[in-house]
């Protein structure tokens, strides 16, 4: 054999090698990332707001725990607040409320409140009120009210993309996770609003809340009035 044909087939032989290498660090790594990636996602809360609106309550599900309980305002029986399964989009601290061209600056006459979580349901959100003795009743125009202490509390606890369900009937869980009596005839306990009824139409978005004093304006539709 020609010295010219061992060298080419030591340096073939060298490439088989060098590239084997290759491929397991590769597939090593691949793996590491699968792993660190499993953990990070396990690290991450997997939160779910429920909101009764029989009970007029609120829970913030955490991994499968209650954290908290709230009592909240739900619609009243003419502008009912929307069932089903949607998400917050976006959260603006301090708003300013407009509508029809007024504007309402950030205080205790804002009829929104100090906080204002958005939902995935267009002129749909969860806000405080400038009515407080509302909460625990069926008086907005579809929106969830909060008093305040548990309103600001609520929003440094969730983020954006938080899932939101809204249960128009209580079942046998709700029943037991807001600490109620279980009501005869319930169904199989479910979080995935199955008792939904049809979305009713939202109102046209002519009002908005801003946070003016954030970086980034933040614009929210809401119903032509949420007092």
């Amino acid at each position: 054999m020609k010295i010219e044909s061992k060298k080419t087939i030591v340096a073939a032989m060298a490439i088989l090698i060098l590239a084997s290498g290759i491929q397991a660090r590769a597939e090593a790594s691949a793996e590491d990332t699968a792993a660190a990636t499993s953990v990070i996602v396990a690290a991450i809360p997997q939160r779910v707001i429920v909101v009764s609106l029989e009970d007029r309550k609120l829970a913030l599900i955490e991994n499968g725990e209650v954290m908290k309980v709230y009592t909240v305002a739900v619609g009243k029986p003419s502008t009912p607040s929307p069932v089903g399964t949607f998400t917050i989009e976006r959260r603006v601290a301090n708003p300013t409320y407009s509508h029809k061209g007024q504007l309402v600056a950030p205080g205790p006459g804002n009829p929104v409140g100090t906080r204002w979580m958005g939902l995935s349901v267009r002129g749909y959100g969860i806000h405080g009120t400038n009515a407080p003795k509302s909460i625990g009743k069926a008086a907005s125009h579809g929106c969830i009210r909060m008093s305040k202490a548990d309103l600001e509390e609520l929003f440094d606890l969730v983020r954006a993309g938080d899932a939101v369900e809204i249960l128009g009937q209580r079942n046998e869980q709700t029943a037991r996770m807001f600490g109620l009596p279980d009501m005869p005839g319930t169904g199989a306990a479910t979080l995935t609003a199955q008792s939904a009824q049809p979305l009713p139409a939202a109102p046209a978005p002519v009002t908005a809340v801003t946070n003016v004093a954030a970086t980034e304006t933040q614009t929210a539709s809401l119903p032509p009035s949420v007092r």
